[in-house]
């Protein structure tokens, strides 16, 4: 049976909650950054939850469904942030991640990762206010490409999700991304010693 509307639209608002409550818990742990060893820590979340889902996804993310994969933020830019900061990739918090067995879940998992760049210029002024201005090339995506890689990338999720349940699967793998990540938010800061 063909999806009624297109995937982008319907995951966006499916996924307003779990988005929501993450924002929340980063937002928060943005506001109390006062160092670059605080931003560092921060970023030992992303990192560590970001690579984990970049492993899970990395079966079914292949360069025919997604020709520019190679060419897309990917947790090396969180760890050479982390490194810009002076701190290091050790004592990372744990993470889980759903559980991802075909291309429709890694794209539903691919769309929390990919979504995390059209907040980045808010995060990056937000640490500039705070004079945090070195390990942002995370948060700084694509620069002008943004845009336009959002929307191959969109376009990508609503051709593969043509039925119904291929839809239901990429949602629900995006929410379980958004909420396995929020849980890794719940666990106490990882302190550079």
């Amino acid at each position: 049976m063909e999806a009624k509307t297109n995937v982008s639209t319907n995951i966006k608002e499916a996924t307003k909650d779990a988005h929501v409550a993450l924002e929340k818990q980063v937002v928060q742990r943005l506001k109390s950054i006062r160092s670059n060893a605080d931003y560092a820590a921060l970023l030992k979340y992303f990192y560590a939850y970001f690579n984990h889902v970049e492993k899970a996804i990395a079966l079914y993310i292949t360069e025919s469904l997604l020709p520019d994969y190679k060419e897309r933020r990917n947790s090396i830019y969180i760890k050479n942030d982390i490194l810009a900061l002076g701190s290091t990739t050790e004592d990372l918090p744990a993470t889980t991640v759903p559980v991802i067995d075909n291309h429709v879940k890694a794209l539903g998992a691919l769309y929390v990762m990919e979504g995390s760049i059209m907040g980045g210029s808010i995060i990056v002024k937000m640490l500039e206010k705070g004079g945090i201005t070195d390990g942002v090339s995370f948060f700084s995506g694509y620069g002008e490409a943004t845009g336009p890689m959002w929307q191959k990338f969109v376009a990508i999720m609503n051709r593969e999700a043509v039925s119904e349940s291929q839809q239901a699967d990429m949602i629900q793998a995006a929410n379980e991304t958004f909420s396995h990540f929020s849980k890794v938010f719940e666990q106490t800061p990882v302190v550079q010693s």
